[in-house]
Order: C-alpha cells, then sequence, then structure tokens
C-alpha cells in the first residue's frame, strides 16, 4: 500500500487486527490518498474501497486508518457503498438544534486540563462526566476511565450545582491527575444541558464517551471500542454489552477479553429498532466518533427520559455502528436514585412508553421512504410493538394479583391510540380473557401458561440476538 499527497510521507504498519495506520513524517496533512494494492482474506467485502480520499485538519493527523482492510473474522456483516447515501444533504447539521437546552453559565470552578497530545496510532478519547449528587460515587467513575490502556484519555467532570458536597468532591479528586477537569455549574440547567456542554462545547479528541457519575468502565472498554473506529472510519459510534450493578465491592466480573465485531449499516439497525421498540444500548457501554457527534448535534430537551435513543438513532443517519460482541464494556450502577426509574416506574411503566414512541417520533420525521425505504410500514410495526408492551404490563400484574388501578386503564388507552386496530393483536385478546377472570382469579387458575412459555421463548430469543448482534 502506498500514500500519495503533496502534504505527506508516511509508512503504513500492519495490526494484528488487520488495520493501517500512517504516521505522519511530514507537516501537517490536508487530505491523502490511500490506494490499496494487497487484499486481506475477505477481499469481495472491498470490491468499491479500492481508493478513499481522507480529508483530515490539524488535531487528526494520527486518524489515517485503512477502512477496508480487515480480516475475515472481523468482516462487516453488511457490505456498504462508500458512496454518500441519497437524502443526507437534509439531515446535515453541523450547528446545534434548537431543542438541546440553554448555553450552561460558566461558575466559581473552571479547571481545564490540557488537549490530548497526539501519540501516532494512539487513539484519543474525552470522557464526559456529568454529575449531579453522585459525588460519592465519582471516585470509581473517574478511576474506571483513568486506568484504561491503549489510548490517551482526559476527564471533564461537570457539577450541575449539586445541594451536596458533589463538586468539592470532583474538586479534589481532579487536584490529583492533570487530566481531570472539572466545571460548576451556578445553577442547576439539568441533565441535557450538561450532557451537550460536555459532548459539544468540550470534547475534541478523537472520540468522546459520556459517562454518569454513578456507572463506570470496565477494563480495556476504550481501547476496545476505539478498536474498532479506527479500523471503520464509516462506523459513527461502537459499543457493547453492560453490566447491571448494585454497587458492590469489588463489582461483578466483566469479560473483558477480545471481542467480535459486527458493523451494521446504519439503516439495518435503525430498522432492528423500529422492530424491537426498545432502546438496545447503556449509554456508559457507547463510545462516538467526536466529528460525528459534532456534526448531528446534541441531545434533545424534550425527550428527558430517551434522548440517548433519538441520538443513537440519529448517529445511525450519518454512519454505520459497531457492537463489540462477546464482551462487558461498562458497569450500569442500579440505585434507588437512578434517573430513568422516576419514568420506568411511575403509572405503571406509561412514561416510558410514550418516551420511547415520542423518540422513534423524532426520528420518522427526519428520515420518510427516500432515506429508509418501507418506513411507513416500519412506523406501524412499532406502534403495535408498543402498543403489545402496554397491553403485557396490565396483563403481568394480572397474573401477579396485584391491584389494578387507573394507571393500568391508561396504559389500555395508550395502546388504543397508538395501534390502529389494537383488538387485533394476540395481546388485547390475552387480556380480556383476564380481565374476565379478574386480578383475584387469574393467578389462581393460570388460564393462559402457553402464552406465558411463549413470551418468556421469544424474550430468550431476543436476549441471545441481542447478545450476538448487539440490536
Amino acid at each position: 500500500m502506498t500514500w500519495s499527497d503533496d502534504w505527506f510521507v508516511g509508512r503504513l504498519t500492519s495490526t494484528p487486527h488487520g488495520r493501517v495506520f500512517g504516521e505522519t513524517v511530514g507537516s501537517t496533512v490536508r487530505s491523502a490518498r490511500l490506494v490499496l494494492v494487497r487484499f486481506c482474506a475477505a477481499p469481495e467485502e472491498l470490491a468499491d474501497q479500492l481508493t478513499l480520499n481522507i480529508e483530515l485538519d490539524a488535531t487528526a493527523t494520527r486518524q489515517l486508518a485503512a477502512p477496508a482492510v480487515c480480516s475475515s473474522r472481523f468482516a462487516p456483516t453488511t457490505r456498504r457503498s462508500m458512496r454518500r447515501p441519497r437524502g443526507h444533504a437534509a439531515l446535515d447539521n453541523p450547528g446545534r438544534d434548537p431543542m438541546t437546552g440553554p448555553r450552561p453559565e460558566r461558575a466559581t470552578s473552571d479547571q481545564n486540563a490540557p488537549p490530548i497530545e497526539a501519540t501516532p496510532g494512539v487513539p484519543t478519547v474525552d470522557v464526559a462526566i456529568p454529575c449531579y449528587r453522585y459525588g460519592h460515587m465519582l471516585d470509581t467513575a473517574v478511576r474506571s476511565v483513568l486506568e484504561q490502556d491503549g489510548v490517551a484519555a482526559r476527564i471533564l467532570i461537570i457539577d450541575d450545582a449539586s445541594p451536596d458536597d458533589s463538586a468539592a468532591a470532583a474538586t479534589a479528586i481532579a487536584a490529583r491527575d492533570a487530566r481531570i477537569s472539572v466545571r460548576v455549574h451556578a445553577s442547576n440547567l439539568g441533565h441535557i444541558a450538561t450532557f451537550n456542554e460536555g459532548v459539544l462545547d468540550w470534547a475534541s479528541a478523537d472520540y468522546t464517551l459520556l459517562l454518569s457519575a454513578d456507572d463506570a468502565l470496565t477494563p480495556g472498554a476504550l481501547r476496545r471500542a476505539t478498536d474498532l473506529l479506527d479500523a471503520h472510519p464509516r462506523v459513527a459510534f461502537a459499543y457493547g454489552a453492560a453490566l447491571s450493578w448494585s454497587g458492590t465491592d469489588p463489582p461483578p466480573i466483566a469479560r473483558t477479553g477480545e471481542p467480535e465485531w459486527v458493523v451494521h449499516g446504519g439503516d439495518d439497525w435503525m430498522r432492528r429498532c423500529f422492530l424491537a421498540g426498545t432502546n438496545p444500548i447503556a449509554s456508559p457501554a457507547v463510545v462516538v466518533r467526536t466529528a460525528t457527534q459534532h456534526r448531528v448535534g446534541g441531545y434533545r430537551s424534550d425527550l428527558l427520559h430517551t434522548s440517548d435513543l433519538e441520538m443513537w438513532l440519529r448517529l445511525a443517519l450519518h454512519g454505520d455502528v459497531g457492537f463489540l460482541a462477546g464482551v462487558d464494556q461498562a458497569l450500569c450502577r442500579q440505585h434507588d436514585a437512578n434517573m430513568s426509574r422516576t419514568y420506568e416506574d411511575a403509572g405503571a411503566g406509561l412514561g416510558d412508553l410514550r418516551m420511547r414512541l415520542a423518540a422513534f417520533e423524532v426520528v420518522e420525521a427526519r428520515i420518510g421512504d427516500r432515506r429508509l425505504p418501507g418506513s411507513a410500514a416500519l412506523s406501524r410495526r412499532l406502534r403495535r410493538r408498543l402498543a403489545t408492551d402496554a397491553l403485557l404490563r396490565v396483563s403481568r400484574d394480572y397474573d401477579k394479583g396485584r391491584l389494578i388501578t387507573a394507571d393500568h386503564d391508561e396504559l389500555v388507552d395508550f395502546a388504543r391510540d397508538t395501534a390502529p386496530h389494537v383488538e387485533r393483536l394476540a395481546a388485547w385478546h390475552a387480556l380480556r380473557v383476564r380481565r374476565l377472570l379478574g386480578p383475584r382469579v387469574t393467578p389462581l387458575l393460570r388460564p393462559l401458561v402457553l402464552t406465558a412459555v411463549g413470551r418468556r421463548a421469544r424474550q430468550i430469543w431476543r436476549d441471545r440476538r441481542l447478545a450476538k448482534a448487539g440490536v
């Protein structure tokens, strides 16, 4: 392989995963042409990727990965053309979404770590850690980042005017390591504005991670994700599985070996999410390409609970999606103060369903049939999936003999409003039988044992597919 460019002289080095990197030995790279003269084990994947033009700015001279060079083990699951898909021009948003919330006020404490000095072959990662009343959990999150190998990382802790000693805890932690910065808001701006401050206003490294102060990374998580992203420049973000964690010490044992790479086309990944009607990703397990993050804009303030789901779908409009199978990338701490529980537990889960529907509707408005063929049929299937989820929540409470309240009636109303012809759904008929029997008799007779077994079997199949493909 050779590099040909007026501003660049370099050499290429193969790596164990089949990637190829260029090392700068001249002045700043502005553009480069990569000419492939050697095929990997899966040449059929490379037929339309023989020549690439790469545009680089002064801060990205390290990132000269050849996307089309791969081993057969890590070959993409979907062959995609390198041509820019139709419809992208209308979707590009170099500026900020008007729904992403107010700009943060700078506070009295604003310690800034210097930008990461790029080392050839070493990915740089900016990790933003929003914190509100999680100061007592913060040290675990920070240590899990600083102990990552194979990457150059820096951290920004953003305290959103916590009423406790979280800001003091953050300042004390930052004093121990020059890679850590702290910002403290003068007033509470909410988590969406805080997220956007980290991923848009501050992040400038090759890659970005948004890590809640109560969560943590597993050993090697950043290296595993950046390996995939370096090898596949068309991938907008990479993620893996996350373990639930109660905060015990030591934490649960995570799988931290070498992952199997699965690369989905962005359209295919979105389609799978629409069919499932759920968010398959835990936020701390996601590493995003910073340039793509800045291109698509920030999190939406009108989607308090599902802004992350909408973000993953929006990113998939601008690139492929990478999944790290067979490893655990993060630890998600479960406790009573989790923000997500406000929606998942309230109203028997009605808030969660409404927010999921709202996130998908935002994406639907962005795409249409021109961008995602068959989107109208996909929308109908999404709504049937969410309506079924609502009805199943009511049926499960009947099975467990729980008190049926007005919240359950609202779930049924949601199903009616969301899916046309809801009475044709199997979940509707199952609930109808339970209502006839009543909440006292249903747990005793278990009239729908077969449907319960079928539901369990389908869930096992979904879990296995999620572990294998990520969606």
